[in-house]
């Protein structure tokens, strides 16, 4: 049965996740002026001027000791004004395309969809990287909630299909190299840990072997970062790292579970011993007794 289309006056509430942004956070407020209706800032215990900031112009914010990134979007969301909501990070930005599309969407006729994409492209080394990545960032709070996983939250969409808006989110994410290896060494961490406790996955030597070349050359060469100079080839590069953290440390979680496994079998194998030992000297105790009476 076709479903009923008609013109609505959609509302959308922006929702950004903070914590010490004073200086980044402004770009990302400023660019959805233009499309929002309310912009909330959830503020995890910034000890900068990042709520002051914000309040002057003019977001509502909301102090929420962090808890995780999905739950304190939940949160954001779950205290918006309305049901549209759209998130993004405090390093990011939307361009002037972008904020056009969810303005037309906004009084476009109802689709009845869920849920919206955008494409993000990020900046490394003073380079914008020509590939990105599509994320789902527009959706109605109504019947979407963000998934609540280790890392990379995203939104759990039921059903209908989600249609990408033209236009460009830009992450302005790169501060330094450090800053890269300390979040690729957080981020593996998580990784390693969702696969080894919600998707029960264990170390295997072939994916290893072959995933962390796979990533250079789908990196380098298919996303053209052979392109970008010293910039593409350090992102390629640090990519093959990030894989090969990742699964060397899904084997160092398997090894530890092994060790576990291994102490418990000679922990149980030592107690059976002792009973026996124990069961065999009551055993030469009946029989002397059994013997003094005889």
């Amino acid at each position: 049965m076709n479903e009923t289309k008609y013109k609505t006056c959609k509302s959308i509430s922006v929702v950004i996740i903070a914590q010490d942004e004073e200086r980044r956070i402004v770009a990302a407020i400023r660019s959805c002026l233009p499309f929002a209706d309310e912009i909330i800032v959830v503020d995890g215990g910034s000890r900068d001027a990042t709520r002051e900031v914000a309040s002057a112009l003019g977001c509502r914010i909301l102090l929420n000791p962090w808890p995780g990134y999905a739950k304190q979007r939940n949160f954001g969301a779950d205290a918006a004004k309305y049901d549209w909501v759209f998130f993004l990070d405090t390093d990011e930005f939307v361009d002037e395309a972008l904020a056009a599309s969810l303005l037309e969407w906004k009084s476009a006729i109802d689709d009845g969809g869920h849920a919206y994409a955008v494409y993000r492209r990020g900046n490394f080394l003073g380079k914008w990287l020509e590939r990105g990545e599509t994320m789902t960032r527009l959706y109605n709070r109504r019947v979407v909630r963000i998934r609540d996983t280790l890392v990379h939250e995203e939104p759990d969409i039921p059903h209908r299909g989600v249609r990408t808006l033209a236009g460009v989110l830009w992450h302005d994410g790169f501060r330094s190299i450090e800053d890269h290896v300390i979040r690729f060494n957080k981020y593996t961490e998580l990784e390693a840990r969702k696969a080894f406790y919600e998707k029960k996955q264990t170390f295997r030597l072939l994916p290893l072997l072959w995933r962390p070349p796979a990533r250079f050359v789908q990196q380098y060469v298919l996303h053209g970062l052979y392109r970008k100079g010293l910039a593409g080839l350090t992102v390629a590069v640090m990519w093959v790292f990030y894989e090969y953290l990742r699964h060397i440390k899904l084997y160092e979680l398997t090894r530890q579970q092994e060790s576990v496994k291994l102490s418990d079998q000679t922990a149980k194998e030592a107690e059976g011993e002792t009973t026996r030992q124990r069961d065999a000297s009551v055993e030469v105790d009946a029989a002397a007794v059994l013997g003094k009476e005889w």
